[in-house]
């Protein structure tokens, strides 16, 4: 018998919309500076290394992003998670239509950090806030039916930024690059209000609402002034790394570096001063491996999802539009991919070991198509059919072990340490969106192809399959049922 629509149901659509509107905000760098690169326009016009450039601009971005991973979860916690998710997708808006009026490279690195720094606080809250809303057996398939919006997103932002740069063309020349940040600007922002509307917390029949709690309360002003206090401060810092940097003449890797060191000073700084909520989710060897098994996963996203569009053009892969729409494969799979791995991952919830068996298959499975992938592009092939289905089953892996995992650390935390757990899960794995592209651009201009960035993707995730396994059952299935 169908139970009908339900209010979870709504909050997971809105949700969708969320992930899928920032997504497209932060994928059109990729794409745009591509443009930029092979048309010689803007800050790209007489550069020697474009793509590690490129590259940077992108880990500026995702140092902002890896930055409010943990202080967007621990705001939530506190604020309540509502509130925190509809200003993150409010402040992408507004910074993406703004990055549209930048006048010159600095200002775009600027506000590119300014969308990673609003975007970062939406991944914890919004893990946290399904995982309230949505009836326990139902929670793997409620983040996996959210995240797809990450999928279309990614899509869309591959295949449609090229096709809105070209259509601007003739209107307005080289400053066509411009056109993606404004329209997706503008939708971002009614989107904001859409879920303003719509994702309202609502007492659950049956169940008594604690209004203490992060998944019912409503502080939007305190909420907007502690998120706008982080943002100052890691723009100060983010920006002065970079500013000094370039005037001491340090490479673009060695730049990437002193951003990912910020990570363990952040955690470090939390510890000291914030012990009493930040040791259960340090002292958790499960949450650990967890947290270092998807530096790996966000480097493989952002490798792909900055890149993709250049690597299957540089193998052969056509036009700029011909080679998006090849690229676009590995983003369409997550279509399938997320809900499918997060009703796999509700369906072996209660057996000993079962979400993290099935994370260490889908993480081993999408290891070996890296692999196949790299070989067949590096072998001289470029059939666009051969490789649009290769990135599909690749892709379909890589999304469907998502939601698992997300699930997985729902089982490992009690609820109230949610939105803190999956923020310093984001905080460490944004390690690997912070290095991905600007060392994969760097290899491709030193190299002269992406193949040895190809091979390093493989061999990182490799590693995370081997962080998966080492986590165990026995503290897993305890954790799991006292959580419930």
């Amino acid at each position: 018998m169908k139970e009908g629509w339900k209010r979870y149901h709504t909050i997971w659509m809105m949700l969708f919309l969320g992930w899928f509107v920032s997504y497209v905000d932060r994928t059109a760098t990729g794409p745009v500076v591509t443009y930029m690169i092979e048309n010689k326009i803007a800050f790209f016009a007489n550069v020697a290394n474009p793509h590690g450039i490129g590259g940077l601009i992108g880990s500026l971005f995702f140092a902002g992003f890896m930055l409010t991973q943990f202080p967007g979860g621990y705001l939530g916690d506190r604020f309540g998670y509502r509130p925190i998710i509809i200003l993150s997708i409010v402040w992408a808006g507004i910074a993406t239509l703004l990055t549209g009026l930048a006048g010159g490279l600095v200002v775009f690195v600027l506000l590119r950090v300014l969308l990673g720094l609003g975007e970062g606080v939406l991944y914890s809250n919004d893990r946290s806030y399904i995982a309230y809303h949505t009836p326990p057996q139902k929670i793997g398939l409620g983040m996996g039916v959210a995240l797809t919006g990450l999928s279309v997103g990614l899509t869309v932002g591959t295949i449609g930024i090229p096709y809105l740069l070209t259509a601007s063309e003739p209107i307005m020349g080289k400053e066509a690059w411009r056109s993606p940040f404004f329209i997706m600007g503008v939708i971002t922002i009614l989107s904001a209000f859409l879920m303003f509307k719509y994702m309202r917390p609502k007492s659950i029949p049956g169940k008594t609402v604690d209004s203490s709690s992060p998944a019912i309360k409503e502080h939007f002003r305190k909420g907007l002034l502690y998120m706008s206090i982080y943002a100052l401060v890691f723009t100060v810092i983010i920006m002065g790394i970079y500013y000094s940097s370039i005037k001491m003449g340090l490479s673009n890797i060695s730049i990437a570096i002193i951003l990912v060191s910020l990570c363990p000073l952040l955690i470090f700084y939390l510890y000291k001063t914030k012990k009493s909520e930040i040791h259960p989710i340090l002292a958790n060897k499960n949450l650990i491996f967890l947290y270092l098994s998807f530096i790996p996963i966000l480097w493989h996203l952002w490798f792909y999802g900055f890149w993709a569009v250049s690597i299957v053009k540089d193998f052969g892969g056509g036009a700029l539009m011909t080679a998006a729409l090849v690229a676009s494969f590995n983003g369409i799979a997550g279509i399938i991919g997320f809900p499918l791995g997060g009703k796999i991952s509700d369906m072996v919830a209660d057996r000993p070991n079962g979400r993290r068996n099935v994370l260490a298959v889908l993480t081993a499975v999408l290891t070996i198509f890296i692999f196949i992938f790299a070989v067949y592009v590096m072998t001289g092939n470029h059939n666009p059919v051969v490789m649009s289905i290769i990135l599909f089953v690749s892709g379909l892996f890589f999304f469907a072990l998502q939601p698992v995992a997300h699930a997985l650390l729902a089982d490992l935390t009690p609820e109230k340490s949610r939105g803190s757990a999956n923020g310093m899960m984001n905080l460490i794995a944004e390690i690997g969106a912070v290095l991905a592209p600007v060392v994969s651009g760097v290899i491709r201009d030193n190299t002269g192809n992406w193949g040895m960035p190809l091979i390093l993707d493989g061999v990182l995730m490799a590693l995370s399959l081997l962080c998966v396994l080492g986590i165990t059952s026995n503290v897993m299935k305890q954790n799991s049922k006292s959580s419930l």
